[in-house]
């Protein structure tokens, strides 16, 4: 699933192309997780604004509204002048004047939704209950301690969650864990404010080292114009189970947590 690094590398790979675009025209593909929300003819003419992210979602401003696009569980985006024809998986086309954006999303979980604003009902659906930007300057340690404080739960699970801090998708948790030397069985709740402090850099940091290596590609990601991510390259513990740690040499375990795979150092994440 592309998390949050791979959603901001999608972004920055065609927000400049694609602003002050005029829509020329809109088509639709097999059924996506959600309905569009509006007649493709109400997009024609609207002018794209530029492109922002909040979470996993990207929201494309127009002139008139905006679009809430969400990758799904293996959605890709590309933005070009010159695109091949439309295959079985491109379920969303905009071409516009500055070239064609199209979503491609063999699994059909991503979507393409329209609200007229932020305030919009479709939108706060989506938008309402997400956590603190990691990567802004909202990303406050002291709310990030106290939403811990009230959640009992696993810190894997509470990071994955979303509604603390949003988007440390399963790749990421399970590296900033590490580097935060945090077991990721251990109650949010238990962690002191010197660990909280550790985590949420360590969440900063891989976060935007994998922003700036292309995020992972652990299948088949790669940004609008098409550019592969190599984060996964260096990860300390994610996919390396039965590997030597990095840091300790101890060996690396994995458990699930909610159904997801998790990855870390028994001896360097003792508690």
């Amino acid at each position: 699933m592309p998390e949050l690094p791979e959603v901001e590398v999608t972004r920055l790979s065609f927000a400049d192309a694609i602003a002050g675009a005029r829509v020329v025209s809109v088509h639709l593909g097999k059924a996506l997780r959600w309905p569009l929300g509006c007649p493709v003819s109400q997009l024609t003419g609207r002018t794209v604004l530029g492109v922002r992210r909040r979470g996993k979602y990207l929201l494309i401003d127009l002139d008139q509204g905006l679009l809430l696009v969400h990758l799904g569980m293996s959605g890709s985006l590309r933005f070009a002048m010159n695109l091949p024809s439309a295959g079985s998986h491109d379920h969303f086309e905009m071409l516009t004047t500055h070239g064609t954006l199209r979503l491609n999303d063999p699994r059909r979980f991503g979507a393409v939704v329209y609200a007229d604003s932020e305030d919009a009902p479709e939108a706060r659906k989506l938008l309402g209950k997400l956590g603190m930007e990691p990567l802004s300057d909202s990303f406050d340690l002291s709310q990030f301690h106290a939403g811990l404080k009230r959640r009992k739960a696993a810190i894997k699970q509470v990071l994955l969650a979303g509604d603390v801090v949003v988007g440390v998708g399963n790749i990421y948790a399970s590296e900033a864990l590490f580097l935060a030397g945090i077991r990721p069985t251990l109650s949010a709740a238990r962690l002191s404010r010197p660990r909280c402090a550790r985590l949420h850099a360590a969440i900063r940091d891989v976060l935007a080292r994998a922003v700036a290596k292309g995020g992972s590609t652990l299948r088949d990601f790669s940004s609008a114009d098409g550019e592969r991510g190599y984060f996964q390259l260096e990860a300390m513990v994610y996919g390396r189970e039965g590997q030597a740690c990095r840091v300790c040499g101890t060996p690396i375990k994995s458990l699930r947590q909610g159904q997801r795979a998790t990855f870390y150092c028994p001896n360097c994440q003792k508690v």
